[in-house]
């Protein structure tokens, strides 16, 4: 009854008056009848205000973390690396003082479980090891405040219950997931707050501006790449993972404000068939855990609704495939300081202490469940190990001509700790020509060959028809290798435990001209390179040949003669770009070749671009935020964020390119959509995405007609309307089409067929002339992934690509994402080739 009459009145005093120090305290959290050590600093002593009284930003929540390090023998704290906005990735390792003294011999034990020999060890004995991490999505920010209060429980607390709990156990914990979208979010709610709290829900506090609090500083979602590991958080947080493998792994979000609290498990039909049987069952049993904990304080919650356990890029699901369990949390997000909901007055305290109730329940799960655990990660190695039989032969991937992108992908396997090897010699399997230096070898007879599986198998066939993220991601499709499965392994080099960049050169000086074929992934950059240095750059429409060289379509040649640099400084300037692209130049004595001369007509001049980028109100953010990113940190090319809100305002003539992800709705007005169309018409070209489509269709920019569902729901109840919609969705799937090589919108690309990411259901017909369908889905085109039957037969031999002149101008269209999350590398260059070779299209 105390308790109860506490959080009615920590409430009544929330809403009626405002925050203050007085009116809520740390002891609303914090668990009855445990003492604390009074050295410990408690929330409000380092930042300056108690826990939910304010948005915790990301420079107090550090400030907090290595204070509470500073005084007590519990905690290590580890600075991992750097934001893209320069700010710490925190990891508090946490247990009992005299573990920490052997600390590096816990951890290399813990991975003995991992390994062959592990039957020695005994479970019984051994700490369980717990990673906890909070508000990956800036905007749930819920976690990484309930994360103040938890740090200081396990610093503070004092008895035999919590120090017998941290000698058998480590707690890893991330205290933000997300350093720049919390800072993002923080700012916004503590800016519009009122000093007399508002709870309707149409206040300013509760409505973020564009693009939110949610990503990091490129508008990604961070919780879908744990799996492809591209982003500077991510890669910490694998680090962290592998050297580790924690028991344990929990990531705390929040959902909609009118919803309550959700933990895993989730939907039974949802999970991802290499994922254990024994997996879902810890999960149902570590839930009874939280069930009594929030029964225990009176909160509302589900479990095995609405989430999935299906891909492994996100953070409760990754660590299923690893021999750990991943927990998901979701709260009903107060997104501001307090607002309506259908559950009453939804308090941000009220939402902290769930998380941090969780928090502590997930502890105690581990510590009762701690042999069961540990026994449970040693099996899931061991039965691997025991079955070498199905783990026979392996996976070569590469592309002949581009060591690039085969690289990168080999730098993912790396991040993961997956053995890989140079392939010692060319060879060929299924037909496909694989290339020493541009391949790489992936035996199944390793550790983990589930996470080799999960990352490289093509998926068809489902148990359920609806998912919450995508259905595919199969990697050597995505980066549009050439790749096979073989029951014996080729001829191979040592394992690869360095991954040296890869470094370009130029065979020879010439006072002639220098050429590079388009077909590696960082020949946009070099091309902008030069064009940047005021040289003239030529591309080749046409196939030919030159010194026993074969040169491709997209070929770049760049004169010698009427350059504003001497021949010797060319030389010396191409090839440090050549170093640091990767690419490889050749100079060239003579303009005489084996079909089109070097001075041909078939020549065309590559004009430096000056792109923008549309962004605000009504565009896609995480669209946005992926060409942003390719641009500034692959390519290293300059690239113009210009807003919706000033459209209308801004001199469009400077610009050679804009684009325009896909729509949210909204955001262009009609005025700024005939500025956009006098823009093409006097030469510009405009590469728009995904739903944009309808939109240039209705302004009359690109002619498209349009395949359209006519499914009706016929004998489908009220109940199944859900699943029947949900069953249309295209979440996420791999196609194949055919390509024309020789048309500038494929240049760089050696096969006559190409895969693409689908998350769409627009689905265009294609043109009368063939040759105005550069790219086109194969007649049965799903390489991966779900589609239902009704849009398996639209999408077939329709087109994912429209090109069309307006005035003097163009417009480009992709019906879906050419640059997914930053890992979709096989693709990126169709962007590219629309931006640098759009005038000849």
């Amino acid at each position: 009854m105390k308790r109860f009459l506490l959080t009615i009145c920590a409430l009544t005093l929330i809403h009626t008056f405002g925050l203050s120090q007085e009116d809520l305290d740390l002891s609303y959290y914090l668990p009855e009848g445990t003492t604390y050590d009074p050295s410990i600093p408690k929330p409000a002593e380092v930042i300056g205000h108690e826990v939910g009284q304010w948005h915790v930003t990301h420079d107090k929540l550090v400030q907090y973390m290595l204070a509470l390090a500073e005084a007590s023998d519990r905690i290590q704290i580890e600075d991992r690396g750097k934001t893209f906005e320069d700010r710490p990735i925190l990891l508090l390792k946490i247990t009992a003082p005299e573990n920490h003294q052997r600390l590096d011999a816990i951890r290399m034990e813990h991975l003995g479980l991992t390994e062959a020999g592990a039957s020695s060890l005994n479970p019984e004995e051994m700490p369980v090891v717990i990673y906890q991490g909070f508000s990956i999505h800036g905007n749930e920010p819920s976690g990484a405040n309930a994360g103040l209060a938890y740090a200081y429980y396990l610093a503070a607390a004092q008895g035999p219950a919590i120090e017998t709990k941290l000698k058998d156990m480590v707690i890893l914990m991330d205290p933000s997931f997300n350093p720049d979208g919390l800072q993002r979010f923080a700012y916004w709610a503590n800016s519009n707050r009122s000093m007399h709290l508002n709870p309707d829900e149409n206040d300013r506090e509760y409505h973020e501006i564009w693009p939110g609090g949610r990503t990091n500083h490129y508008w990604f979602d961070m919780n879908r790449d744990w799996l492809p590991v591209q982003l500077p958080e991510s890669r910490a947080r694998i680090k962290t993972f592998h050297d580790w493998y924690p028991n344990i792994l929990t990531d705390h979000h929040e959902m909609g404000t009118n919803s309550t609290f959700f933990f895993q498990p989730g939907e039974p039909s949802r999970v991802h068939p290499l994922t254990p049987g024994r997996n879902q069952e810890l999960t149902a049993e570590i839930g009874t855990y939280h069930v009594k904990a929030l029964d225990g304080i009176g909160s509302l919650y589900y479990s095995e609704e609405d989430y999935d356990d299906y891909y492994y890029g996100k953070g409760s699901t990754f660590p299923d495939v690893n021999g750990s369990i991943g927990i998901l949390f979701e709260q009903a997000s107060s997104r501001g300081h307090i607002q309506e909901s259908e559950n009453g007055i939804l308090a941000f305290p009220f939402t902290i202490r769930n998380q941090f109730v969780t928090a502590v329940s997930t502890m105690d799960a581990a510590w009762n469940m701690r042999a069961k655990l540990l026994d449970y990660q040693r099996e899931f190695f061991t039965e691997m190990r025991n079955s070498k039989g199905k783990t026979a032969g392996g996976i070569i991937f590469g592309d002949s001509k581009d060591g690039a992108r085969a690289w990168h992908l080999a730098e993912i396997l790396q991040r993961h700790r997956i053995r890989f090897h140079e392939l010692g010699s060319d060879t060929e399997i299924d037909g496909k020509k694989f290339q020493k230096g541009y391949s790489y070898v992936v035996p199944l007879d390793q550790k983990n060959p589930k996470l080799i599986k999960a990352m490289f198998e093509k998926r068809t066939t489902f148990t359920d028809s609806i998912f919450y993220d995508i259905s595919a991601w199969t990697f050597p499709l995505a980066f549009n290798l050439d790749y096979a499965e073989t029951a014996r392994l080729p001829e191979t080099g040592p394992a690869i435990t360095e991954l040296n960049p890869r470094q370009g050169t130029v065979d020879q000086a010439s006072d002639y001209a220098y050429l590079f074929e388009w077909h590696e992934y960082y020949t946009p950059k070099l091309l902008n390179a030069i064009l940047e240095k005021g040289l003239r750059a030529k591309v080749a429409k046409e196939q030919f040949q030159l010194g026993g060289t074969s040169y491709d379509y997209g070929t770049v040649m760049v004169p010698v003669q009427g350059q504003s640099l001497s021949s010797e400084e060319m030389h010396t300037l191409l090839s440090g770009l050549a170093h640091e692209s990767g690419v490889s130049i050749h100079g060239v004595k003579t303009g005489k070749t084996i079909g089109i001369d070097l001075g041909s007509r078939e020549f065309d001049p590559i004009n430096l671009p000056k792109v923008g980028l549309l962004v605000g109100d009504g565009i896609r953010s995480y669209d946005a935020g992926e060409i942003w990113h390719l641009f500034d940190t692959r390519y290293e090319m300059k690239i113009t964020k210009i807003d919706t809100d000033y459209l209308d305002r801004a001199d469009l003539s400077k610009y050679t390119d804009i684009i325009i992800p896909g729509f949210r709705g909204g955001g262009i007005s009609e005025s700024m959509a005939n500025k956009l169309k006098k823009w093409v018409s006097e030469g510009g070209t405009l590469i728009a995405y995904r739903n944009t489509a309808q939109w240039l269709d209705k302004h009359e920019m690109l002619k498209l007609e349009f395949r359209k569902d006519t499914l009706k729901a016929e004998n489908i109840s009220f109940e199944q309307r859900g699943d029947f919609q949900g069953a249309q969705v295209t979440g996420g799937a791999i196609f194949e089409a055919r390509t024309d090589r020789s048309h500038p919108i494929n240049y760089g690309y050696k096969n006559e067929n190409i895969f693409l990411f689908r998350n769409t259901n627009i689905y265009l017909e294609p043109d009368s002339e063939s040759y105005n369908n550069p790219i086109q889905y194969t007649t049965a085109p799903l390489q991966s992934g779900y589609i239902s039957e009704e849009n398996a037969e639209l999408i077939s031999g329709s087109v994912p690509l429209k090109i069309g002149r307006t005035g003097r101008g163009r417009v480009v269209l992709f019906t879906d994402n050419t640059n997914f999350r930053a890992f979709w590398y096989g693709t990126n260059k169709l962007l590219m080739n629309a931006i640098f070779f759009g005038h000849i299209m």
